[in-house]
C-alpha cells in the first residue's frame, strides 16, 4: 500500500527495509540539531549517486555508510533512500580515502594534499599514516613540519578512536564525537552511557532532540526520569529563548507532555525531583492581582529565579543608599554646562540633567532625534568637572564605540566592563570587588536581560549614581525579561521620557518616520524608481510576491544603492529581516546575498554551509575565550585547508577558528531585527511581507527602522506594512521583575 508522508513523500507502507552499502560524495544539507541530512552517496551496483535523507548526524564526505532504510519519492526530487539505521567506517578505496583525509579530519590536510597523497601511496594510505608517516615526506611540498603537524593530529585521532567507535554505534557522527571528547576525555563513554542528557547541556551545537536520540539507542526509556527531567529543562529553556523568565506551571506542564509524549503524572514526578534538587523554583502566584484565592505556580530555572529576585533587592537597596558625591548646586550646574556645550536645553533635558544631579538611580528612554546624547554629554561635563570618576558601557561592542565617539568618554562593553572570565568562574566584578566610579552610565538599556542586569547591578558601588540610557520602545533583550520596561512600568526610579524631535532629526524622514510608526502612524516615503530620482533617506518599493521581493533586494545591496548612494555593499549595508526560514527569511537571503556579492571565491563547506573568503559573518555566541561576543559582526580574512582554520577580522581584532568551531559562526548579509540591536548601519534593507505575518509587530519595525542612519528602504506590500504598524500588542513575556520591584514585602 503507498500513502503519502507529511512532507508529501510518497511511501510504501507494504516494503520490506532495504540494506545499501555506499560512500558519501556529497553533504547537501544536515542540520546540526535535529542531524536531519541529504546527501549524494556512491552505492555498489548503481552508476550514479543516489540521494539520501535521515537522520545523519553531520557525516564526512568520504566516509562509508551500511544503511537500513527504505526508498521513498519526492513530489520535486524523485527517488530517494531513507535511511533508519546506519553503520559508518574509514573508507577503502582510494577516492574515498582522499575524500575523507581531504574532508578535515585531519589538521595539515587539505583537499589538494590529500590528492598527492593518495595519488602516490593509494590504498596503502592510511597505514602509511599509521605506521610509517616519515614516509608522507616523498609526497611534493610536504615537509617535516607538516608531517608533525599531521602525526600529532591523527594521533589525536587514534585517542579518540574509541570513543568514535562507540558513539557512531549509537548515531553519532565523529564531529560531534571530537567535541565529546575534548569536553570529558577518557571518561566520555562512561559519562554518556551514565546520562546522555548531558550532552544537550554541555555540547555546544547538541540538543535535547540529538542526546534524546543517543539515549533511546542506549535504551533509555520514555519516562525514565533522566528523559524527563531533561525534557523540563529544555522546555525550559526554549521558553527563556523567547523571552520568559518563568514558565507558569500549567502551560510548562503541557509543552513537556507534547515533547516526551509521556503523561501529566510522570511530569509532575519529574518536577517535584528536580524543586527537591534545586535545579528550579516553584513559586506560588497570584493570577489576578486583587482577585483573592486565585494562584498560579510559577517555574524558574534557579538562576532565572536568583537573578530576578537579586536583581530587584539591589535596584531597590541603591535607589535609597547614601550618595557618595558631594553636594552640587544644581541650577548653577545647568547654567555651566549650557554655556559650555553652547547649546539651550528643552525643558525635558534640564529636567534630565537635574534629576541625574539629585537621583541615585535614573531612566532616560526617547526614540531617535529626542537628544538623549546632548543629556548624556551634559551629565558627563558636570561629572568631570567635579573630579569623581565617571564610567561608560553599552550591551554591544558597536554600541560602544557608537557611543565613546559621540561622548569623547571611553566605553566599554558591559561583560568588559564587568571583567569576565571563563577560566576564573565568571564575572570578577560584584558586590565584594566593585567598580571604582560615581557615576555608572549604561546605554542601549533595553537591549539587557535580566541575568546580565542582575550582575551589573551587583558591581554598582552603594554611593554611585547609577543612569540607564534607552528606548524603551524598541524590541526588549534578545535574552530573557523585559527589564527597562518593568523598571519604568515600576515607578520606583526617577524616569525621563523625552518625546520631541529636534529641529536638526526633523529633516531626517528615518527619525520622523521612526517616530510616526511609534505613534501608530503609517511612515511617509519618497517614490522609488530604478534610479531613485529624488535623493532622500527613506525609501518604500511596492512588491507582492516574495520571489521577487528578494530579487529586488539582491539588486539593491549590488548594484543600485551602491551607485546611487556610493555606499560598500558589505560595509555599509544591511538587509534586516523579520523571520529565519521562508523565501525572504535571513537563512536564504544569505544564501541568495553570498551568490550575488562574493562568488567564486576560495571556500570551505560545513554540512549544507558553505564559507567563503571575504564573506561577512556573525558570532552567535559569547566566546571569552577569544574575545568575541554574540552578534559581533566581521569579514573572513583567511582559510586555510591543510591547517584547519579561519581567521574572522573583527573591528579591532583577528581571531582564528578551527573548523570545528565554525558553528558558532554564521553568515550575516542579512540578519533578523533581533540581532540587529544595539548597532547602526550606513544603509538597512527590510522586506515586508504577509509571510512574516505572526512576526509583524510595530516595535519589531520600529527597531529596524532606527537602525538605518543615512538611508532605509522597504520592500514589500503596503498591506503588511499596515499589520505591523498597528499592532502595537508585542509577544507577552513571563516576568515578575515589576512586581518585585512594587511589593513592599520583598
Amino acid at each position: 500500500m503507498r500513502g503519502f508522508s507529511p512532507s508529501g513523500i510518497a511511501v510504501d507502507n507494504t516494503a520490506m527495509p532495504v540494506d545499501l552499502v555506499g560512500q558519501i560524495e556529497h553533504i547537501t544539507y544536515t542540520s546540526e540539531e535535529t542531524g536531519y541530512t541529504i546527501a549524494r552517496v556512491k552505492v555498489e551496483g548503481r552508476p550514479d549517486p543516489i540521494t539520501v535523507v535521515g537522520g545523519l548526524l553531520a557525516p564526512t564526505p568520504g566516509e562509508v555508510l551500511r544503511m537500513t532504510g527504505e526508498w521513498v519519492r519526492h513530489p520535486k526530487y524523485g527517488e530517494q533512500f531513507r535511511v533508519e539505521q546506519y553503520q559508518s567506517s574509514i573508507p577503502a578505496t582510494a577516492d574515498g580515502i582522499r575524500i575523507y583525509l581531504g574532508s578535515g579530519m585531519i589538521k595539515g590536510l587539505g583537499p589538494v594534499m590529500a590528492r598527492r597523497i593518495v595519488k602516490k601511496f593509494g590504498r596503502d594510505t592510511l597505514e602509511i599514516i599509521e605506521g610509517a608517516i616519515e614516509r608522507l615526506a616523498e609526497v611534493e611540498g610536504i615537509g617535516k613540519k607538516r608531517i608533525a603537524m599531521i602525526k600529532a593530529a591523527w594521533d589525536d585521532q587514534k585517542e579518540i578512536r574509541d570513543v568514535m567507535i562507540f558513539l557512531q554505534s549509537h548515531g553519532v557522527s565523529s564531529g560531534y564525537a571530537t567535541k565529546i571528547f575534548k569536553r570529558y576525555g577518557n571518561r566520555s563513554i562512561a559519562v554518556v552511557k551514565q546520562n546522555p542528557y548531558r550532552l544537550a547541556s554541555d555540547i555546544f551545537g547538541i540538543g535535547f532532540k540529538t542526546a534524546d536520540r543517543i539515549a533511546q539507542q542506549l535504551g533509555f526509556l520514555p519516562d525514565s526520569e533522566l528523559r524527563v527531567a531533561a525534557g523540563i529543562l529544555y522546555v525550559l529553556d526554549l521558553l527563556s529563548g523567547d523571552g520568559h523568565v518563568y514558565a507558569p506551571r500549567e502551560h510548562l506542564v503541557a509543552e513537556c507532555r507534547k515533547v516526551l509524549n509521556i503523561d501529566h503524572e510522570n511530569v509532575l514526578k519529574a518536577l517535584d525531583k528536580l524543586i527537591t534538587e534545586r535545579r528550579i523554583v516553584l513559586e506560588d502566584i497570584e493570577k489576578n492581582k486583587g482577585s483573592a484565592g486565585q494562584k498560579e505556580s510559577a517555574v524558574y530555572l534557579t538562576h532565572f529565579f536568583v537573578c530576578e529576585t537579586g536583581l530587584a533587592e539591589r535596584l531597590k537597596f541603591l535607589r535609597t543608599a547614601p550618595r557618595s558625591l558631594r553636594p552640587v548646586r544644581v541650577e548653577d550646574a545647568l547654567a555651566w554646562v549650557q554655556k559650555r556645550l553652547a547649546i539651550g536645553l528643552a525643558e525635558k533635558q534640564v529636567s534630565a540633567v537635574r534629576a541625574a544631579l539629585t537621583e541615585k538611580v535614573l531612566v532616560i528612554t526617547g526614540g531617535p532625534g529626542t537628544g538623549k546624547t546632548t543629556i548624556i554629554n551634559a551629565v558627563l561635563q558636570i561629572f568631570t568637572r567635579m573630579g569623581v570618576r565617571v564610567l561608560m558601557a553599552a550591551p554591544t561592542g558597536r554600541a560602544a564605540k557608537r557611543m565613546s565617539e559621540a561622548c569623547g568618554h571611553a566605553a566599554r562593553t558591559v561583560h568588559r566592563l564587568l571583567e569576565y572570565s571563563l577560566a576564573k568562574g565568571g564575572f570578577q566584578r560584584d558586590e565584594n570587588d566593585p567598580l571604582r566610579c560615581d557615576l555608572l552610565v549604561i546605554d542601549e538599556a533595553s537591549m539587557i536581560d535580566t541575568v546580565l542586569m542582575y550582575h551589573l547591578l551587583k558591581a554598582v558601588p552603594e554611593g554611585a549614581t547609577f543612569l540607564l540610557v534607552g528606548d524603551v520602545n524598541q524590541l526588549p533583550s534578545v535574552g530573557a525579561g523585559n527589564v527597562l520596561k518593568d523598571i519604568i512600568d515600576s515607578g520606583i526610579t526617577a524616569v525621563v521620557e523625552l518625546s520631541e524631535i529636534f529641529r536638526q532629526a526633523r529633516h531626517s524622514r528615518i527619525v520622523v518616520n521612526a517616530h510616526r510608526i511609534n505613534s501608530g502612524l503609517m511612515p511617509e516615503w519618497a517614490p522609488a524608481s530604478s534610479v531613485f530620482p529624488a535623493l532622500s533617506d527613506f525609501y518604500f518599493i511596492q512588491q507582492d510576491d516574495p520571489e521577487k521581493v528578494l530579487d529586488i533586494i539582491l539588486e539593491l545591496a549590488k548594484e543600485r544603492i551602491p551607485r546611487r548612494f556610493g555606499l560598500d555593499p558589505f560595509d555599509d549595508i544591511q538587509v534586516l529581516t523579520p523571520m529565519h526560514r521562508g523565501v525572504i527569511g535571513a537563512d536564504n537571503l544569505n544564501r541568495r546575498l553570498q551568490e550575488t556579492l562574493n562568488p567564486d571565491r576560495d571556500l570551505i563547506r560545513r554540512g549544507d554551509r558553505e564559507l567563503r573568503l571575504h564573506d561577512k559573518v556573525m558570532q552567535i555566541k559569547n566566546n571569552y575565550d577569544k574575545d568575541v561576543f554574540n552578534g559581533d559582526i566581521g569579514r573572513v580574512s583567511r582559510i586555510d585547508p591543510s591547517g584547519q582554520e579561519v581567521v574572522i577580522r573583527f573591528e579591532d581584532q583577528a581571531v582564528t577558528y578551527a573548523f570545528s568551531e565554525l558553528d558558532e559562526i554564521i553568515l550575516a548579509y542579512a540578519i533578523s531585527v533581533h540581532k540587529s540591536q544595539g548597532s547602526e548601519y550606513p544603509a538597512v534593507i527590510i522586506p515586508v511581507t504577509t509571510q512574516h505575518f505572526l512576526l509583524l509587530q510595530r516595535n519589531l519595525m520600529y527597531t529596524a527602522v532606527t537602525r538605518g542612519r543615512r538611508l532605509v528602504v522597504m520592500v514589500g506590500t503596503r498591506k503588511a506594512l499596515a499589520i505591523a504598524v498597528g499592532n502595537a500588542e508585542p509577544h507577552r513575556r513571563y516576568t515578575r521583575l515589576r512586581d518585585r520591584l512594587t511589593s513592599a514585602d520583598f
